[in-house]
């Protein structure tokens, strides 16, 4: 089997890590909360804490190849130092990796969390066998990753890859979050989802809507996962924000594969779960905003790891493709 890698997913919520094989095989997986409201040190406190059960359920720090760590950027995975993540009060310019491997004497890496998600999909999920992808992962915003030869795409200062920012409608009354109107993130992800919802509720107050129904009339509680029902029993509202949703994503990824040609396209995250009328939009949508004449024929895959792609993620870093990429 060989040497165990540790894989940690630091979110805003939880920390979750888990022991993996160098073939991939998720063999021990822990949840511990991040009690990130309590500032840097308490949540250092749980990861530190996580690795240490981890190491014991190992065996040993004999039997482990290394610690990989993902989170939230903005951070530089060359350095190894947690920038300034907004859903991490208190961490800036944290030289994460450098304290971990001095708290435990094992090497470890630091990588943007949809990145090392991205690899993990290429290494052993929805991409195994593609060496050139597009990960993306669609949910309370839109994180990217582009992995190129099997290999993390960088860029100079180690945060290349944040396609959710980049703006398809300078003329939208939206504002993302980074402060550019109209970026795919404002205008596609879960947020945005309901908030199309919620507007066209309330420009028009005599439409019939199963959404209407769901929330008892208070349109601020809708959620894509609502949305996406509602879309199943044929709600006209629903289905409109999917398909306005659909359209965005394809105009983006159409894109995207203008400038990269990816070999396939891997779709995760929790608003890619609504399927086929989401992707089948994204295909339909494509081949019309992209100079590239071979864009029908580039995979959009639904992603396969899920639960704990970020487990998967981390440990990425430690399998070979991931090492080169982590240098």
């Amino acid at each position: 089997m060989g040497k165990l890698i540790i894989g940690i997913d630091v979110g805003g919520t939880k920390v979750a890590g888990g022991l993996v094989t160098q073939k991939g095989r998720l063999i021990e997986s822990q949840i511990v909360p991040t009690h990130a409201d309590k500032g840097f040190r308490k949540s250092y406190a749980q990861i530190t804490n996580l690795i240490g059960r981890l190491l014991s359920a190992a065996g040993g720090a004999d039997n482990v190849k290394g610690i990989g760590i993902c989170a939230p950027g903005p951070l530089n995975p060359k350095t190894g130092v947690i920038l300034n993540p907004p859903n991490l009060p208190g961490w800036r310019n944290i030289e994460l990796a450098r304290m971990v491997t001095r708290e435990f004497g094992l090497p470890s890496r630091v990588e943007n969390d949809a990145n090392a998600a991205g690899l993990a999909e290429v290494l052993f999920g929805a991409a195994v066998g593609y060496k050139d992808v597009f990960y993306v992962t669609v949910s309370t915003g839109i994180g990217t990753g582009i992995i190129i030869n099997r290999k993390i795409y960088h860029g100079k200062n180690g945060i290349a890859g944040e396609g959710g920012h980049v703006s398809i409608d300078y003329h939208s009354p939206y504002r993302c979050g980074c402060g550019t109107l109209g970026c795919i993130e404002a205008l596609a992800a879960g947020p945005g989802m309901a908030r199309r919802a919620r507007v066209m509720l309330e420009q028009e107050h005599g439409l019939s809507s199963v959404l209407r129904d769901l929330v008892g009339g208070h349109a601020e509680q809708i959620t894509p996962l609502m949305i996406q029902e509602a879309a199943h029993d044929g709600d006209r509202v629903a289905k409109a924000v999917l398909d306005d949703t659909g359209f965005y994503l394809g105009v983006w990824l159409a894109g995207m594969i203008t400038l990269f040609d990816p070999e396939a396209i891997v779709i995760g995250g929790g608003v890619s779960r609504i399927g086929k009328p989401l992707f089948d939009k994204i295909r339909e949508t494509i081949p019309g905003h992209t100079i590239n004449g071979f864009a029908t024929e580039t995979p959009i895959l639904p992603a396969k790891l899920h639960t704990n792609v970020g487990i998967y993620g981390a440990a990425s870093v430690f399998l070979p493709a991931g090492e080169e990429a982590g240098t």
